[in-house]
């Protein structure tokens, strides 16, 4: 495959996680040309050239435009804060670039479309930064629903808590900005909700309640400012085949650091895992001995592709960047128009979808129905 050359636009915690994914990939997986890291773009003109010596970037500006007109990038990575990722995404593909744009795709469901549009348009390839899908425990999953492990699936329960916005007194900041979307809803649930694509499909109907464990926040000028949206979410679901679902997320979990817990139970068995134990999961079947039922524990090993390109031994454990790799490799496979596995603008879209029908739900108090 044709070595890319690549841009990255924020150098923030998920700049940092693109740069240490382009800087890796080749060495994971052998069969890609290493990437060419070619320009770099970060709003304070210092802080974008020491980012640049530090993930090893050729070129560094304080304009991301600049990146547009540079005739050596091929794809730029979008890492900036969520209300920016629509016009940085359209630019980059209306200059003929490729995108990969961290999640979700924009507040404004008008946005997001003109994304979608945008793509289509250049005939580029525009990818989401969903990597929890890309957990090898998440992919047998599905190959053991496929194979009917657990019998017909008749429901569904997805849970993400995290405590990054637990203390009452943390210092309002751009998540609680009404401009950065929904809440927990659109920064946050967007992720069991690629998983909830990728194993079952389209979401079909939806129930939700918001709320706002803390009303206001305190500012680094010693007065307090009104929180804009949601941290924490409760939905009821319908999945295609008639299948029940719960989706509930929180901002404000005390306790919890990266979970996205789910159960999947069906008519012959019940599958569990926990991202914050992502090298492994639980399968209960029901075709065992009475007397010797239970779950079993299935540790992540070389057979759990493609956990084998970076360990060759079983139990030893994938990390959060690993999984980033690979979603980059999926990037590089689709420019070269190979098959992928990784959410594309088009399915990016669906669940942005989703996500407003949630929204719409909870300030109608009803059920909405989502059209495929």
């Amino acid at each position: 495959m044709k070595a890319l050359g690549v841009g990255l636009i924020g150098t923030g915690y998920m700049g940092k996680c693109h740069a240490l994914a382009w800087n890796n990939v080749s060495a994971i997986f052998g069969d890609v040309e290493r990437p060419r890291l070619v320009h770099l773009a970060e709003a304070n003109a210092d802080l974008a050239q020491a980012r640049a010596r530090e993930f090893g970037f050729a070129r560094a500006t304080a304009d991301w435009r600049d990146l547009l007109a540079d005739p050596e990038v091929d794809v730029i990575s979008v890492t900036t804060p969520n209300q920016f990722h629509a016009d940085m995404a359209i630019a980059a593909l209306e200059a003929g670039k490729h995108v990969w744009c961290e999640k979700p795709m924009a507040p404004a469901f008008a946005d997001a479309e003109r994304m979608l549009n945008a793509a289509f348009s250049a005939g580029r390839i525009a990818i989401m930064g969903y990597n929890y899908i890309q957990n090898p425990v998440i992919r047998h999953i599905r190959t053991l629903l496929d194979e009917g492990a657990i019998g017909t699936v008749n429901h569904v329960r997805v849970e993400m808590d995290e405590d990054f916005m637990a203390d009452p007194e943390a210092l309002f900041y751009w998540k609680s900005e009404a401009s950065a979307g929904y809440g927990a809803l659109d920064d946050f649930a967007v992720h069991p909700l690629s998983l909830l694509w990728c194993l079952f499909g389209h979401v079909e109907a939806v129930i939700a309640d918001l709320s706002k464990p803390y009303p206001d926040r305190p500012t680094r000028d010693g007065g307090r400012r009104a929180v804009e949206n949601h941290d924490t979410a409760s939905v009821l679901m319908r999945l295609p085949g008639n299948v029940s679902g719960v989706l509930m997320a929180s901002r404000a979990a005390w306790g919890r650091k990266g979970r996205i817990a789910l159960q999947i139970y069906g008519s012959k068995g019940s599958i569990l895992f926990d991202q914050e134990r992502m090298n492994e999961f639980q399968i209960y079947r029901t075709d065992g001995r009475a007397t010797e039922q239970g779950y079993a524990t299935v540790l992540t090993a070389p057979h759990h592709k493609p956990y084998d390109r970076f360990i060759p031994a079983p139990g030893h454990g994938l990390g959060f960047n690993d999984l980033k790799v690979i979603e980059c490799r999926e990037l590089i496979a689709a420019v070269a128009g190979m098959s992928f596995h990784a959410i594309d603008f088009a399915q990016g879209l669906r669940i942005e979808k989703t996500v407003h029908a949630m929204a719409r739900s909870f300030r109608d108090r009803r059920w909405v129905e989502i059209a495929a």
